[in-house]
């Protein structure tokens, strides 16, 4: 067997391998041979159909599988041992391959063309100046999150008389142009009324100031502006009916409550973190704005990347790709999507392949590796801060190690995983590297970043 590479240009090469009988008859007869314990053919017991009958009607396609996978394995090791930086996948060469037929040939030549890495040095330094964003928590925000758990640690309380806010509910009943329980009408046991966000002031005004046993009388199809979903969900009915749904109905109110936020004191602090570890107002708001602050470090670690992206691309400059081989890789990749999508799409990936070249440099460099254990933080921190978005700060270890083990499950999300804990790494060791032009902005600011 014969393996040459021959380059073409900087970024391109074709290599051939030359196959003879001896290189892969042995393979054959193997392969025969277990084929030939296996068969069945008719008047002949299982594993014992003659070897020639075999070969006449078999020897052609097994001897181009054996001679495909021979062909595969050779390909691949001359790659690896040669150490090619080769793009995207071997694609059989469009001017060099020669017609292969099995039933007349023993000796075969395959040319394949290569797409090869450009060359180049992706380096950074102390010299070199990334922006890094510290975002701001001020006390809006902390009165936000403070706001929120005193909400989500909430009561309803029941009380005599309405106010704006106040849940009311009661039986509704349906009434006829006299303004009497009209007979077969509809009514609902226990509804349940959020006045305040009635559509209609007019309606709306109906409950203001009303009591326990009061009976009221209003317009559902006026109090929502006919809107049919929530209509319907009041009064039991289909959608369909609402529009013909203008009765009026009276309301008799069997109980009004409201709610009542939190007070800010031991019993929430305790269920917001871990007992004991909050004892006062100035350490919760304390507490909350360090937790801030610490799931913004992550924001800011994502721009700092994206930003290093920008610059080292910059800094690199424009490279040179075989872009007549990716086009033609591309359309063989995303062969359903036709021409149009490469054309719109080619530009992009060279983008994206720019930096997952550098990123390739960098993450060798510096020595960055992801383990199993690397995996399983990223995924916990993910689910942490997704629990702290609902107002979850203290989640059970035990918990977060079950969301990270369904996660590592999923092929998907395992590859997001890889690629956010190398990110992660990476801009952990970058920002030792270069110097940071350190900047404080606000989460309104640095969103617009982004825009």
């Amino acid at each position: 067997m014969n393996i040459s590479l021959e380059n073409i240009d900087k970024v391109s090469a074709v290599l051939t391998i030359k196959m003879e009988k001896a290189d892969y008859a042995d393979r054959v007869e193997k392969a025969l041979k277990d084929f030939r314990r296996k068969a069945s053919m008719p008047g002949f017991r299982p594993g014992q159909v003659p070897m020639g009958l075999l070969k006449k009607r078999f020897g052609k396609d097994i001897t181009a599988e054996e001679v495909n996978k021979l062909l595969g394995e050779k390909l691949y090791a001359y790659i690896k041992e040669n150490n090619l930086n080769i793009l995207g996948e071997p694609l059989p060469s469009e001017d060099r391959q020669q017609d292969i037929d099995f039933d007349t040939m023993e000796e075969f030549s395959f040319a394949f063309d290569l797409a090869l890495a450009p060359e180049f040095k992706a380096e950074l330094s102390g010299e070199d100046t990334v922006d890094y964003y510290d975002i701001q928590v001020d006390d809006k925000m902390i009165d936000g999150q403070v706001k929120m758990y005193t909400q989500r640690a909430g009561s309803y309380d029941h009380v005599d008389s309405y106010e704006a806010k106040d849940m009311v509910k009661g039986l509704l009943a349906e009434l006829d142009e006299n303004g009497n329980t009209k007979e077969g009408g509809v009514q609902v046991e226990n509804a349940v009324l959020l006045p305040e966000y009635m559509k209609n002031d007019e309606q709306k005004a109906v409950f203001n100031g009303c009591k326990v046993n009061d009976v009221l009388v209003f317009n559902p199809n006026k109090a929502y502006d006919g809107h049919d979903v929530e209509i319907a969900s009041l009064l039991k009915i289909k959608k369909e009916d609402v529009p013909a749904m203008t009765s009026d109905f009276s309301f008799q109110v069997q109980e009004i409550t409201r709610f009542k936020e939190a007070e800010l004191n031991q019993e929430l602090f305790d269920q917001v973190f871990e007992k004991g570890t909050v004892t006062s107002e100035e350490a919760f708001r304390n507490k909350i704005k360090e937790i801030l602050a610490e799931q913004f470090v992550a924001d800011s670690d994502y721009k700092f990347i994206l930003d290093v992206r920008t610059y080292l691309t910059n800094k690199v400059g424009k490279l040179e790709y075989p872009d007549a081989f990716l086009k033609r890789f591309m359309r063989v990749s995303n062969a359903d999507k036709g021409e149009k999508f490469v054309e719109e799409n080619y530009d992009k990936s060279i983008e994206e392949l720019t930096w997952h070249l550098i990123k390739e440099q960098l993450v060798k460099a510096y020595g960055i590796k992801v383990e199993k254990e690397d995996l399983i933080a990223t995924a916990k921190n993910i689910t942490k801060i997704q629990f702290a978005q609902y107002g979850m700060i203290n989640v059970p270890e035990e918990m977060l190690d079950n969301y990270a083990n369904e996660m590592l499950k999923k092929q998907d999300q395992v590859e997001s995983l890889v690629n956010r804990s190398v990110e992660n790494k990476l801009s952990a060791a970058l920002k030792n590297v270069v110097k940071l032009n350190h900047k404080e902005i606000s989460v309104e600011d640095f969103n617009k970043l982004f825009a």
